[in-house]
Formats: structure tokens, C-alpha cells, sequence
């Protein structure tokens, strides 16, 4: 939904490549962080990009101090894109999809009663631990993921008719022939890109080294099979539930298809739930903002993970508590911030990360 109003529904076509690209970057990530992994204090599995960087790259010639700096880099980027992508990126999306349901209630007094419930939830799971978060997820998201692929489905065959537009809108704007005809083609081709690849990689965090962290806990032998998963997991986010929201969003009526913007008004994570109620009803309108509810919380519980196994790189197990409670209390932080802001800090510590 953000791609869209951004970028144009060109955007969708630039979030595939990405995942097409993604898929072997998460392949080839998975596999080093299982082959590199290492038990810690308590026994745990603790791995990701940052033993990868310093005992891999460590091995290679003049590479020691190389890896070692990498590694470290990569954590605290890690530490500061839980805050953003795993914090307030997710705070924002339950904000908005509630606060688009409930337009009579004040904005801001929505994501400060989100942030204090969020912080409270999250704190019952994130205490105990990768287990309850696991336990917790794998609860939530695959009866969730398929509630709202099951719901997109309906909608795209209650406006099958739509379909074909949708796509093409898609394919025009990725490449906007008519700008390109008239000479303004590459800045508005640029723009369907820039906004496609950023939603596509907040998608799926593929090649960002984030999601290696929990993979690595698994307790797989064979490196492969790991990787396997992660190609599989870019597949399911970005080409299956992403493609699903876009063509319930472009075949619903809600956006100008030439331009991706929003004909009511209402921009960037409200037009998933303005579509679906558009389609369903009030009752539309109700699931999505649980869906996404969901969906942005279980990520919260994952990314505190991973910021805690940054953190267990640079500081030690001992001191994990420290960096749990200030996750928590930035979920408060984050019910204060504007989305544009909470989605840019997200943005530049995701390429931050990306680079070592």
C-alpha cells in the first residue's frame, strides 16, 4: 500500500524484482549463518551476518581486522533498525489501519493507547524469551497468513473483471511509457523503483543479514536446507501476500490506476483497509486492521530477537535484560512519532545494515 501511493503501481512490479533478487541473497545468507553459527553461555544457538563477517571473512587474507570491523558495524546497525523496521515501522501500521477504522477518534490519542497496549503485550512474550516468541508466532502467523490470502482471494474474484487493468497498470507504470515518451520518463521510472525496492526489502528483509538471526537458532544440520527456507520466506512475503494487497488495492477502486493515488483521500497503510471494506463491509474493515495488527506485532517480537542478538555480540548474554527494556520503552517512543518519520529512520537503517 505504501509502494503504491509512493511510487505508483509500478512500484509493485520493482517489489518482485526485489524478491527475485532477494531470494538468493536469503538463500546464500541462511546458509553461511547456519555454517557459522556458535553455541553461547546458555547453550543457545547465536548466530547471523556478524559471525559470518568476522570468522568468514576473518579467514581470508588481511581479512581479520576487516571482518572483525564489519561485524561490529553490523550490530549496532542491527541494534539501531530494531528500533526502526522492528519498532516504530510496526507500531505505525497498527496505528494507522486502526486509527483509518476509528476516524472519529484523535490520531494521536489512537497510537498512544496502541503503544501502551503493544509495549505491555510485547513485554509478556519478549521476558520469556526466543522460545515464547516462537511459540507465540508460530501461533499467530500462519492462521493469520492464511485468513488474509483466503480474504484477498475473494476479493480479487469479486472484481476478476479488474484484474487485467490492475496488471497493466502495473507494467505501464514500472516503465511509464507515456512519461517516457514525452521526456520525464526516467525520474518517474526512477521514483516506481525507489519505492518498489524499499517496500520490497521492508518486506522481507532479505540481504539485510536481520532475519539469519533467528534461522540460525533452528536446528537444522545441513546448512542448504536452512537456505532453502529463506528463499521460500521472501517467496511467501513479497510474491504471495505483497502481490495479494496490491491487486485488492488496484482492482477495489480505492486508487487512480495511472497514478496509484488515493481517490478518498486516505494514503499509504490506510488503503489496504479501506479497500477490504470497500469489498466486505464493516467487517473489512475490522479484519485487516487485526491482520495487520498481528502481523506488525509478531514482527515486533521477531526484531526484538534479532536487536537482542546483536546486542549479545557486542555487550554479552548478561547484560540482553538492558537492551529488552529499552525495545520496550521505544515502543512508547515510537506511538509518538509521525509514519513518514518512523518509515524513514526504518529506510536508512535497513541500508545502513545492507552494507557491511
Amino acid at each position: 500500500a505504501y509502494a503504491i501511493t509512493m511510487g505508483g503501481p509500478g512500484a509493485v512490479f520493482w517489489m518482485w524484482i526485489a524478491a527475485i533478487v532477494g531470494m538468493m541473497t536469503n538463500y546464500s545468507e541462511n546458509v553461511l549463518g547456519i555454517y557459522f553459527r556458535r553455541r553461547n553461555e546458555k547453550g543457545e544457538w547465536s548466530g547471523g551476518a556478524m559471525y559470518y563477517l568476522k570468522d568468514g571473512v576473518g579467514r581470508m587474507k588481511c581479512g581479520k581486522v576487516v571482518g572483525s570491523v564489519l561485524a561490529v558495524l553490523f550490530s549496532l546497525f542491527a541494534i539501531l533498525a530494531s528500533f526502526g523496521i522492528g519498532n516504530m515501522g510496526q507500531l505505525v501500521s497498527i496505528s494507522e489501519s486502526i486509527s483509518t477504522l476509528a476516524s472519529s477518534v484523535n490520531p494521536k490519542t489512537v497510537s498512544l493507547i496502541t503503544g501502551i497496549v503493544v509495549m505491555v503485550l510485547a513485554f509478556l512474550v519478549i521476558i520469556g524469551g526466543l522460545k515464547r516468541i516462537a511459540t507465540t508466532n508460530e501461533k499467530i502467523v500462519p492462521f493469520m497468513a492464511v485468513f488474509f490470502i483466503i480474504g484477498s482471494i475473494i476479493i480479487i474474484i469479486m472484481n476478476i473483471a479488474k484484474v487485467p487493468a490492475a496488471f497493466a497498470a502495473i507494467f505501464k507504470s514500472a516503465f511509464n511509457f507515456k512519461s517516457a515518451a514525452g521526456g520525464i520518463g526516467g525520474a518517474v521510472i526512477a521514483q516506481a523503483m525507489q519505492w518498489g525496492f524499499k517496500r520490497g526489502v521492508f518486506s522481507n528483509e532479505a540481504g539485510l543479514g536481520s532475519s539469519v538471526m533467528v534461522h540460525s537458532a533452528s536446528n537444522v544440520k545441513e546448512p542448504v536446507v536452512q537456505g532453502l527456507w529463506g528463499i521460500f520466506e521472501v517467496f511467501a512475503d513479497t510474491i504471495i501476500v505483497c502481490t495479494c494487497t496490491a491487486l485488492v488495492i488496484l482492482t477495489s477502486g480505492v486508487v487512480n490506476l495511472e497514478t496509484g493515488a488515493s481517490i478518498s483521500g486516505v494514503t499509504k497503510l490506510g488503503l489496504a483497509t479501506e479497500a477490504f471494506t470497500a469489498n466486505f463491509g464493516t467487517f473489512g474493515g475490522i479484519f485487516i486492521a487485526i491482520a495487520v495488527s498481528l502481523f506488525a506485532f509478531t514482527t515486533i517480537l521477531g526484531w526484538s530477537y534479532y536487536g537482542s542478538k546483536a546486542w549479545e555480540y557486542l555487550f554479552g548474554t548478561k547484560s540482553i535484560l538492558v537492551y529488552k527494556i529499552i525495545f520496550l520503552g521505544m515502543l512508547l517512543v515510537s506511538a509518538t512519532i509521525d509514519a513518514s518519520v518512523a518509515i524513514d529512520f526504518s529506510d536508512t537503517f535497513n541500508g545502513l545494515m545492507s552494507i557491511p
